[in-house]
């Protein structure tokens, strides 16, 4: 599986951006999908993942009630809505892919990142 992240860019603090995760290769809906962010300095983190159907999803306890991950299965495309963003938010952002939806690192396949930067 391939995996390209885009969308990031520069926002003020209380913004928004929509990350995008486009899959290509082996068969993208079988695969659960995460997203993970590490900001400089600091280790890779889970952010939020949803399984290959798209009926869960999970997110760390920082993003809950900001961020929304959805996928297109037609599409071969996977989202992350991000909303009421802080500074602290600011990091390079991953998506990876793996059979299992889970909230450590341990995904088989990784897109490049995309870096979201909030300025306060």
């Amino acid at each position: 599986v391939q995996l390209q992240a885009s969308g990031g860019g520069l926002v003020q603090a209380g913004g928004s951006l929509r990350l995008s995760c486009a899959g290509s290769g082996r068969t993208f809906s079988n695969y659960a999908v995460g997203w993970f962010r590490q900001a400089p300095g600091k280790e890779r983190e889970f952010v939020a993942a949803i399984t290959w159907s798209g009926g869960s999803t999970y997110y760390t306890d920082s993003v809950k009630g900001r961020f929304t991950i959805s996928r297109d299965n037609a599409k071969d495309m996977v989202y992350l809505q991000m909303n009421s963003l802080k500074p602290e938010d600011t990091a390079v952002y991953y998506c990876a892919a793996d059979l299992q939806a889970t909230m450590t690192i341990l995904y088989d396949y990784w897109g490049q990142g995309t870096l979201v930067t909030v300025s306060s």
